[in-house]
């Protein structure tokens, strides 16, 4: 299972759990998810539950069983909203407008219906550790059900450690075995833009960064850490 779809089923998760408590309404500040081992393609079972409660500052976590073992762990922090507009700054410069983008196709290097289902567009032409691109999705996050568009969002922002393919991924092997997103504002929904960068080490270990974008401008930013493997032949 891609985790990206799983990515935004948690968030959905959390944030549903969080509108449905007692507390005030609060704003996704940042969500990191811990991927403990392979995603099987199967039902999943997400638990949430409070980790530090407060009127302006909460801790959520969630944790993610398939067959029977915890493949996930993921917490979120959510914080009061205050007027701060006359300070507001230091976000980079919007992206072009998915409209202006090149159609791209994700499937010559990625296989897997996930990536098939999306709707990618390169800002410009991908080099090698370095991707500027859009990508939006025609598919429901769950089936029958209003999703947060923030959730909705989210759901594509894994698919970062692909949009910048440093070596191809029939020769190395480059999984990322977390994603950590903070964002500065919330994001509108709809299309994601991707303005990432990777970087390998030289004794198998990987960073994605990414750049977070809406069609407003910056939202945000995404890490992931990579390990890194040459593929035997």
């Amino acid at each position: 299972m891609h985790f990206s779809p799983l990515g935004g089923l948690i968030t959905h998760e959390i944030l549903r759990f969080a509108a449905n408590s007692d507390g005030p309404e609060l704003q996704l500040a940042r969500i990191s998810f811990d991927i403990l081992g392979f995603l099987a393609l199967a039902d999943v079972e997400v638990a949430v539950q409070t980790i530090r409660p407060g009127r302006t500052i909460e801790l959520l976590e969630a944790t993610v069983v398939i067959h029977g073992r915890t493949a996930v762990r993921a917490r979120a922090w959510l914080l009061s909203a205050f007027d701060t507009a006359e300070v507001a700054g230091g976000a980079p410069a919007a992206l072009p407008s998915p409209e202006t983008a090149v159609p791209w196709s994700m499937s010559d290097d990625w296989i897997g219906g996930y990536v098939a289902s999306l709707d990618s567009r390169a800002v410009q032409p991908p080099q090698a550790g370095r991707g500027i691109a859009w990508l939006s999705t025609h598919c429901a996050l769950v089936d029958g059900e209003e999703v947060d568009p923030v959730a909705a969002w989210i759901t594509l922002v894994d698919t970062a450690n692909g949009v910048a393919v440093r070596e191809h991924p029939t020769r190395w092997m480059f999984p990322n075995v977390d994603l950590t997103i903070h964002l500065h504002r919330a994001p509108s929904g709809g299309w994601l833009g991707l303005d990432t960068e990777v970087v390998f080490g030289a004794t198998g270990l990987g960073v994605t960064h990414s750049v977070l974008h809406d069609r407003d401008g910056a939202v945000g930013f995404a890490e992931q850490a990579l390990t890194v493997r040459r593929l035997t032949e």
